[in-house]
């Protein structure tokens, strides 16, 4: 069994939004008041509340709080649920030294989502009735698939409304495939295949860049609480929600075909956050910002999920020296990230960088099946 997020947009009407909207402000002010006595409580006592001391807490607020009992029972818990696993997140990276602690924050704007953890909602003839809110339009592009566990509905930077239904759901693994891949991650090309192939780098963010300074000039010229700036900051987030929308669209589609076409995957296992800290700059702009642009991340996530739930062999295997080392002989060839063709002096083989390093993913990820693998002639 693995778990699938299905999301679909929803087309509440004015009352419904103004309940949604309602109902996202009452939940924020309460993760925020507990986030708050959950402090308090600590500076007087030196301990924390649980989780279940503070539920105790949320019966008797529903009882002097009237607006409490206009949301559904189960959306309150998860707004304690939410603050608990704040500091549970919190004091795992207090003991994780290579973490930066970050103690919870109080919510503003960023607390745009309410859950349905089991009940209260439910989908009836092209609607999505939820509790205490009512039956909302919704476009069903397409099936559901599995036992739907949670319902999270959710409001974007644009004011658009979605839901995303979390599903469990049985593998149905592929039609089996023999064939083995190494996929280097790159910044010239998005990825280099072992195979000979390239992904290409879409650079959706640089492909909107000039836009996106041009819509933030106007917005930094507004004077803030006006309709202008509000007018702006919509048009600034548009184009973040569009950039948005397109690597996404790009991470499933890639990470589908290589799940199609291959039996066994491998990947280097990366640590991007650090390397989201590097400034040195790689074809004209800043590492970090190339990196984020190219959203690696997140297509190796839809390979990770979608590779388990077809069935394939997906391997991680440690980055070190796979570009410095030569795929044909082994021998090290010391370069930096500026020389793009590899040049072996004990073999004389000349191959993209790239492509070298991806031969030396699929050797490394089949060595750890137990595989013999031979690099082909090049």
């Amino acid at each position: 069994m693995s778990m699938l997020t299905y999301k679909y947009r929803l087309y509440p009407t004015k009352n419904q939004i103004n309940t949604l909207n309602n109902t996202l402000n009452i939940c924020k002010v309460l993760y925020n008041s507990y986030l708050f006595d959950r402090k308090k409580h600590y500076e007087k006592t030196k301990k924390g509340l649980t989780y279940n001391e503070q539920s105790s807490t949320l019966t008797k607020d529903k009882q002097r709080i009237e607006k409490l009992n206009t949301i559904h029972s189960q959306v309150l818990q998860d707004v304690l649920f939410r603050v608990d696993k704040a500091f549970k997140n919190f004091f795992r990276r207090v003991k994780n030294r290579n973490e930066k602690a970050g103690y919870p924050r109080f919510k503003g704007e960023s607390y745009n989502s309410i859950t349905y953890p089991q009940s209260g909602f439910e989908i009836i003839n092209n609607k999505l009735k939820l509790s205490k809110i009512g039956h909302i339009k919704i476009k069903l592009h397409r099936n559901i698939l599995g036992i739907i566990k949670t319902c999270t509905i959710k409001k974007s930077s644009t004011n658009k409304w979605y839901v995303c239904f979390s599903c469990e759901v049985e593998h149905k693994p592929l039609i089996k495939n023999e064939k083995a891949i190494g996929i280097d991650m790159g910044l010239e090309n998005f990825a280099f295949l072992s195979n000979g192939d390239k992904i290409a780098n879409p650079r959706f963010f640089k492909q909107e860049e000039k836009a996106l300074a041009k819509a933030q000039r106007k917005l930094a010229k507004q004077v803030k609480g006006t309709p202008e700036r509000h007018k702006f900051r919509k048009v600034v987030s548009k184009i973040h929600e569009r950039i948005s929308n397109k690597r996404t669209n790009f991470a499933h589609q890639e990470s589908k075909k290589i799940i199609d076409n291959f039996g066994t995957i491998c990947i280097e296992n990366l640590n991007i956050k650090s390397m989201i800290n590097n400034h040195t700059k790689v074809f004209g702009n800043k590492l970090n910002k190339s990196i984020m642009d190219a959203a690696w991340s997140q297509f190796i996530l839809y390979l990770i999920y979608k590779a388990e739930n077809a069935g394939r062999n997906l391997i991680r295997v440690n980055p070190a020296y796979t570009s410095q080392t030569c795929s044909s002989c082994g021998h090290i060839v010391k370069k930096d990230l500026s020389i793009r063709i590899h040049n072996c002096p004990n073999c004389n083989i000349s191959i993209n960088r790239d492509h070298n390093a991806s031969l030396n993913i699929l050797r490394l990820g089949l060595q750890s099946l137990g595989s013999i693998h031979r690099s082909p002639s090049l």
